[in-house]
């Protein structure tokens, strides 16, 4: 299979791309590194079936030579990250809804399966745990910056599956949960890798909110295997599908789990939502998958639990300061 990824130097994209060429199939990337790492892909740039372009998907003429020459893409360019999306709310509506419809609109004159990387930010407030795909989505108002990125991604659900009903182009839409692993930063939010660094560090582990809200944590692993799963199933096309791991803690669970793990002194401290971000910030209270869907469909099954993860990834930052000494 040729696989086309979007953002493949990215954390999770990274990681799809070294499963993808673990399984015999040739893999191009194409990131223009505003949110992703080159050195995310250094190791596989002398692997025979592997290639990458630093370039946007804006730039049409390249997106499509390179979707024409694959079997499958994954989509997976997109604003990542709390911090960026309250930052640049423009930025993040433009490369998220017009980086989707560029990629489609390419992807159907040859009708080439596309895997749509959306996320669990779509379900909104909503209070019906656990997330069901057919559930409805609840956003808050338009005032609030931090729900322009979850309606960006269900913008991309409607145009994908309206793409799927009209012109038959083939798409899988995958909402993914927080999903965690060595290489992915805490530059632009990402709680585990930042309370990971702190502890390390022996800075206060800085826990935004109450820390009473709950999150479900998948590991990296596990995700890429549940998407290549659904590549291979013909019956998920023109469907939804969660993926990630459906174990809940509170985010002041995980501080202190991480601090014991890590063997750190680091002091626990709680920064208000206002302070954090801005004045308004709503958050989602709780965010656990129902992953009955996927399961039945593929038998997927998380296996990495997050002890497991969290040994992971402070083992791979404790040897980032050791490199970095």
């Amino acid at each position: 299979m040729k696989t086309l990824i979007t953002g493949g130097a990215g954390f999770i994209g990274s990681h799809l791309a070294q499963a993808l060429l673990d399984a015999g199939h040739d893999v191009f990337v194409l990131d223009d590194l505003s949110t992703g790492s080159i050195d995310n892909i250094e190791p596989l740039k002398t692997h025979s079936r592997f290639d990458y372009a630093i370039d946007t998907i804006t730039n049409q003429p390249v997106l499509a030579e390179h979707i024409d020459r694959c079997d499958v893409v994954f989509h997976l360019a997109a604003a990542v990250g709390v911090q960026l999306i309250i930052d640049a709310p423009v930025r993040t509506i433009e490369t998220n809804v017009g980086g989707t419809e560029v990629v489609l609109k390419h992807a159907a004159k040859k009708r080439k399966l596309v895997v749509i990387a959306s996320t669990s930010e779509v379900y909104g407030k909503s209070t019906a745990i656990p997330f069901r795909e057919d559930a409805d989505l609840v956003l808050g108002s338009t005032r609030q910056h931090r729900w322009a990125y979850a309606c960006s991604k269900a913008i991309d659900e409607f145009l994908a599956l309206a793409y799927w009903k009209e012109r038959r182009l083939p798409v899988i839409i995958l909402r993914l949960f927080n999903t965690v692993g060595p290489r992915q930063t805490g530059r632009y939010g990402m709680v585990i890798p930042t309370f990971v660094r702190q502890a390390l560090a022996g800075d206060p582990i800085t826990v935004f909110g109450t820390g009473t809200q709950t999150r479900s944590f998948g590991y990296v692993g596990d995700v890429v295997r549940g998407m290549m799963a659904l590549v291979d199933e013909p019956r998920a096309v023109g469907d939804v599908f969660n993926l990630g791991n459906s174990g809940e803690i509170t985010i002041r669970e995980l501080a202190e789990l991480v601090k014991t793990m890590a063997k750190s002194d680091s002091e626990i401290v709680t920064i208000p939502y206002a302070e954090a971000y801005e004045r308004g910030f709503e958050d989602m209270p709780r965010r656990v998958p129902d992953l009955t869907k996927i399961k039945h469909l593929v038998g997927y099954e998380p296996r990495v639990q997050l002890p497991d993860i969290l040994t992971g990834v402070i083992e791979h930052h404790r040897a980032q300061r050791k490199e970095y000494v």
